[in-house]
């Protein structure tokens, strides 16, 4: 299989803050209980030496979108997060509109410094919501109420911000359709240009996964689904992926462009990332998870290269998630392939319905939406 040299894409940065008061049932992401007090000063000194070390990746491309996710990152004290915003910038340099985001929990202490982090250069902030339901919080493990919530959201729309962000999720333990609908009222009155909206799942190496909760059954989740996005859809918003809506204008810039198959670099405890290079190499990269051995200066976990025959599907595995028509050129231009090395395989989605095909792109249909998993399995690679 021949290979071609690549378009480098847009570059994201990712920061990851490990910690959080308490480590909910159904997280699978890597986070730590906090225990005592967070070395914050010693923590964003390492994470500047890992993103210090990783520099000659970037090929010197400037950073279109930042994210500083977790874990809670509302943990860290703006004074830490000024430091940390201060030392990036210094060592590398942004787009002139780059969105930089920050996801925080709604509680009241992280939510008074809101406008600190806008100050040290946050413009658009994620707040973990969740649900407004006192029961549903609890068994999700969360430690705000819904006045918190509300207060949060009230406080980041109040702030002029870029953009902002409410976390909702639907499908919850024990959850009728209508208090999942009266959760997504309750958000679309807030006002957020942008919901990400998404259904429970279990997932493995969660509490949740050893001691699994009673889940609404199909029917449930599907009336949930299509009243829900009516709801959204009356009130203005737009789905654009799988799980994400948004005013118009407000789509999540940092997830397009992983979803585009973009690059990003993965700085902080257990983050991942994805450098192309323009000989047609590309990177996948993954930092030590533990926050004792990441701190020790063992910043590095994995580095390892996509090889060619995995490229089609990781390219559609993360297209796929976005409802915009494909560019067909993106293809060859961020994978390195041509387009006649999936032939096959497109073939056999436009005849069972899961594409279109125009001369310049790709779309998926509705009932490639549907089943999405069987697309993806018509591009894994031979084994």
């Amino acid at each position: 299989m021949a290979i071609n040299a690549l378009q480098l894409p847009p570059l994201s940065l990712y920061i990851h803050i490990p910690w959080c008061v308490q480590k909910c049932p159904y997280c699978d992401f890597n986070s730590h209980a906090l225990k005592g007090q967070i070395a914050e000063q010693d923590y964003v000194e390492h994470l500047l030496a890992d993103l210090e070390a990783d520099l000659p990746l970037t090929s010197g491309r400037k950073i279109s979108t930042l994210f500083i996710g977790g874990g809670t990152p509302s943990l860290f004290s703006a004074e830490a997060m000024d430091r940390l915003l201060q030392g990036v910038r210094a060592r590398i340099a942004f787009e002139a509109q780059a969105e930089v985001t920050m996801e925080a929990n709604p509680g009241t202490v992280e939510a008074q410094r809101f406008a600190a982090y806008q100050h040290a250069g946050i413009n658009r902030i994620s707040i973990g919501v969740q649900s407004f339901n006192a029961q549903h919080l609890s068994a999700l493990g969360r430690i705000h109420d819904a006045q918190q919530a509300i207060t949060a959201a009230e406080l980041a729309s109040s702030l002029a911000l870029r953009s902002f962000n409410l976390d909702l999720m639907h499908g919850l333990p024990g959850q009728s359709a209508e208090q999942a609908l009266d959760d997504l009222r309750q958000a679309i009155a807030l006002h957020p240009p942008h919901l990400s909206w998404y259904q429970l799942t279990i997932e493995p190496n969660t509490l949740f996964s050893s001691r699994p909760p009673q889940l609404p059954d199909d029917e449930i989740l599907w009336q949930i689904f299509q009243q829900g996005d009516a709801l959204l859809t009356a009130a203005g918003y737009q789905q654009y992926e799988t799980s994400a809506y948004a005013k118009p204008g407000y789509q999540c810039q940092h997830n397009l462009n992983y979803w585009r198959f973009g690059d990003y670099l993965g700085i902080g405890c257990g983050a991942h990332g994805k450098l192309s290079f323009t000989d047609g190499r590309i990177l996948r990269t993954s930092k030590t998870k533990h926050p004792r051995g990441f701190m020790q200066g063992n910043y590095r976990d994995q580095y390892q290269e996509v090889e060619l025959h995995e490229r089609a599907f990781e390219f559609f595995i993360n297209r796929l998630r976005l409802l915009e028509p494909t560019p067909r050129v993106d293809f060859s231009r961020y994978t390195g392939l041509s387009e006649t090395t999936i032939r096959r395989q497109l073939d056999a989605a436009l005849a069972q319905g899961y594409l279109q095909e125009s001369q310049h792109h790709w779309q998926i249909t509705g009932k490639g939406k549907l089943f999405l998993n069987s697309v993806l399995e018509l591009f894994l690679p031979d084994d």
